[in-house]
Order: C-alpha cells, then structure tokens, then sequence
C-alpha cells in the first residue's frame, strides 16, 4: 500500500489558539454537519474555521448547517439542507461530514443546479462508488487499515481477546462490513481470539439512552464471558462512554476511539470547559483521569478527533481549490490541509482500493493517525507496515 506521512506544518503551534484571519470573502462555504448530541468533534471543526475565516451571516466565509439527528428517518431534510445552500449565489464549495445516507442524491441534485460548486464528502456512509460519483473529494478514516492496526495495538497492549460490538445498519455499510472481515482475519493471524456482539442502534426506537443502558448492563456479562483481557471496539459512538466507564470500572480495553472527546468526558465526568480546543490539553486533562481510574494502558485513541481534522480539513481544502491555492486530485495538498488542524502528528493517506475490482478510486481517501494509549503514549502504529492481503479480504 503506498503511503503518504506528512509531519507537523509550522502553522501553530501544538494545541494553541487557532488566529482569525479574516472574516469576509467574495464567496462562501457551506458546512454541513450533525448535532452536538451526535458528536462533539464535527462542530468544533465547524468552529474552527468560523473562527478562522468568519461567518457568512456575519459577512464572512462559512456558512454551517446541521441535519437532523433521527437522519435515517429524516433523509428528505437531509438532502433538502445540502441542496439549500447552492441557492446562495457567493457558494462555491459545501462539506458534509459525516456524509450520511442522502448526500449522494443531495450531491447530485446540487450539481445539476449549480456544477460549479465543489462537492467534499467526509466520513460518508454510502457505497464508496455511488458517493465518489458525484463527490469532488472524499475523505474516511482508514476503516480498511484499522482493521489490522487496532487488533495489532490490542495485541501490543496485552489482549488475548477482541470484541467487535455492532448493529444491521452499520454492518451494511461496505467499509464498516469489510473492517470487521479484516478485523477477524487479523485477530486470526495474530493470536486473538475474536467475537461478534450485537448492540441496540441509537437511531432505533430505543434511542441513545436504551442503547447505552444496554451497554452498561452488558459489559460485565461480557467481562465474565470473554475475560479481563478483552479488548472491546463499537462501531458507534454512543456506545462507547458506557463502554469506556465499566471498562475502567471492571477491567478490559477499549481498542480504540478515533477523538480523545469521544465518550471520555461523559464516562469519567471530565470537565473540559477551559480546554475547549486545544487538543494537547484535552488529552492531557483526560489521561489524568484515566491515570486515577486505574486504566492506564487499557485505553487507546487518536490525539486529534477525525470529525474535527476532517471537518476543518475539508473546509480549508475547499477554500484553497477556489483560491486556486490548492488543486483536486492533488493528495498532497489536501493531506497539508489536515496537517493544519493537528500540529504535532503525522498521518498516513491511501486511495480507496474496490474489493472486487481492485481498483483506485482517486478521489476517494483513507486516512490515519497514529494510536495513543493513555499512560503509555504514542504507539507508533502510523509506521507499521500493512500486509496487502487484508485490503483484498471483502
């Protein structure tokens, strides 16, 4: 797999204070995101780059909407907001993260309308060759190599055991299908003994607050099934503060979160108030408090939340196109752009590789960052050496 690493850009320095720029332009950039009840780290992204290039209500360049957060059932507004923002004549660029069901059609709708509006689709949840058809630029956590990587650290920290916690809806998504495929084939050839188990998905009638019942009702029942060394992962956010609170309470891993903001504050009662965007105090903050819970080196995340580097990335790559600063099919440039929003850690980038027809969808990205265990520090996972067989597992 060829990779792209690129290091700190002397942009800022780690964990500081993003400096506004300016606040008007001569065109806009519609953000569109879920809710802070879906996930905190996308509307910090958003805030980012308001704070950076100003509102478009305000006279400046971001113009951010939010779907609704029951979008399953609600696709109709979804795909009604995206199209919405290419009536405003100054758009020129808008971002969907994450890109769920209905922005393919929104996509295409918009470009029918208005072809000359640049179309960014981050964390989509539709087929990768149905959104990448009418999408500009997409752009995913590396679903296919954490599948290898996130067993491999599990391993690392101890694991005989790893749990894959999931749902029918989630499991229906390719990528998500195809990183449990991986997942258990790596756990095969290193040792660990995988398991599925079925959650309540949070946008079911039972909502976020039944399926987080069900996840601390079930996690001792799981520790006494599997043992002290499981490694736990759940394909769903909302899953994950439950998880992450009888973890330290009972013992196991949490392999891995991909933002130090998911589940932790919520799990530990973290107040985060004062740190609110800088992410070197944020994780600091939170590994003192996993420090005194107990569970040091059993839980394991990213040190920048994808939501926001790809949020803010996104934007800053959409901005930097129709300056003409930057250009699509460039990875390059689009992986500086992320780099600007996390100072201090290298990502690794790769196109999208189809199962079936093993070809690259160029404008179709996965990326990562390396892996942090709280109380061991960085592991080093954005240099280890993918073996091939596992982008073909389908």
């Amino acid at each position: 797999m060829r990779k792209l690493k690129f290091a700190l850009l002397a942009f800022m320095a780690f964990g500081a204070a993003l400096v506004p720029l300016f606040a008007a332009g001569n065109f806009h950039v519609g953000i569109v995101t879920g809710t802070v009840s879906q996930g905190e780290d996308v509307i910090r992204g958003a805030e980012a780059l308001i704070s950076l290039y100003g509102s478009a209500q305000k006279g400046g360049m971001i113009q951010h909407v939010t779907y609704p957060d029951n979008f399953s059932s609600e696709m109709e507004t979804v795909i009604s907001q995206i199209v919405g923002l290419s009536d405003d004549p100054l758009m020129k660029a808008i971002v969907v993260v994450e890109a769920v069901p209905g922005t393919a059609e929104a996509f295409r709708r918009v470009k029918q309308k208005r072809p000359d509006i640049l179309c960014f689709a981050g964390e989509p949840q539709e087929d990768p060759a149905v959104i990448a058809a009418v999408s500009d630029l997409c752009i995913n956590s590396d679903t296919l190599s954490m599948g290898y990587i996130m067993p491999l650290v599990a391993k690392k920290l101890g694991a005989d055991t790893y749990v894959h916690i999931s749902f029918p809806r989630h499991m229906s998504y390719e990528l998500l299908g195809r990183r449990r495929m991986i997942m258990e084939q790596a756990c095969k050839d290193l040792g660990l003994k995988f398991a599925f188990e079925t959650a309540p998905d949070p946008t079911s009638e039972v909502g976020v607050p039944g399926a987080q019942q069900f996840i601390l009702e079930k996690v001792p029942m799981w520790l006494d099934k599997y043992g002290k060394n499981t490694a736990f992962f759940s394909t769903n956010n909302a899953h994950v503060e439950p998880l992450l609170k009888r973890i330290a309470e009972l013992g196991g891993l949490y392999v891995q979160t991909d933002s130090p903001l998911q589940g932790y504050a919520g799990a530990f009662g973290v107040d985060l108030s004062k740190e609110k965007g800088n992410w070197k105090a944020i994780l600091a903050k939170i590994e003192q408090t996993v420090a005194a819970k107990g569970a040091s080196g059993r839980l394991v995340t990213w040190p920048y939340p994808s939501g926001y580097c790809i949020v803010a990335g996104l934007g800053e790559f959409a901005k930097r196109t129709v300056e003409k600063k930057a250009r699509l099919g460039n990875n390059a440039d689009v992986m500086s752009s992320l780099a600007q929003f996390s100072p201090g850690v290298d990502w690794n980038s790769t196109a999208y590789k189809d199962a079936s027809t093993q070809v690259r969808m160029r404008n179709f990205l996965l990326v990562y960052q390396d892996s942090y265990a709280f109380g061991k520090g960085a592991m080093g996972m954005n240099q280890v050496a993918i073996p091939s067989k596992y982008m073909a597992i389908k």
